[in-house]
């Protein structure tokens, strides 16, 4: 969050360079966490992402999720 705060800080006073320090520790971090680059995982199954859940096995469960909980307010 420290550096998610430096980046609006830097763009709030227009500091380019200071945003992309920023930006690059951002990047950084994510991808010790995993969430950016190679896929840290090799179980075989399909990656879903980028997909929309109704073209997806996924589907009827989803759906499902509807008939519990009612349509959206």
């Amino acid at each position: 969050m420290r550096v998610r705060r430096a980046i609006a800080q830097a763009s709030r006073s227009n500091d380019e360079a200071g945003r992309a320090t920023a930006r690059t520790e951002v990047d950084r971090l994510k991808r010790a966490l995993g969430e950016r680059g190679p896929v840290w995982w090799d179980d075989g199954a399909p990656d879903y992402n980028h997909h929309m859940v109704r073209s997806t096995p996924y589907a009827p469960w989803f759906a499902g999720l509807a008939e519990i909980s009612g349509p959206p307010d």
